[in-house]
């Protein structure tokens, strides 16, 4: 599901203080190459022991990702349920408490970038 109305959207940072900003929250940048990058977070539903990932992608608009300074612009943030061995069901029904702590942090994290 694409999680609407964040806010981040169009935001941009350069790479340093995206990063930084992001670890605080728990979102980590697990793929990049020199001008795109996604940041995930987990969030774990225990009453069903099913994994959930907010993600979003970014963008660089002034440099490439080598350099802490790069300037990247924030793209669609999405949330979906982890599959096995590896990918995102991006169309599953998502509780309504992992739903609350995604938009809870994505606020956050738009309150950081700010």
């Amino acid at each position: 599901m694409i999680i609407e109305n964040t806010g981040l959207n169009g935001m941009t940072s350069d790479l340093g203080h995206l990063d930084e900003s992001a670890d605080k929250l728990g979102f980590v940048r697990w793929q990049w190459e020199y001008t795109r990058a996604t940041y995930d977070l987990k969030l774990e539903d225990k009453s069903n022991n099913e994994v959930y990932f907010v993600r979003f992608n970014t963008r660089a608009i002034e440099g490439k990702l080598e350099s802490s300074s790069a300037i990247l612009s924030i793209e669609s943030v999405y949330l979906g349920r982890g599959t096995f061995p590896h990918g995102l069901d991006y169309e599953s029904q998502v509780p309504q408490q992992i739903l609350s702590i995604a938009t809870q942090r994505l606020e956050q994290l738009r309150k950081l970038l700010a």
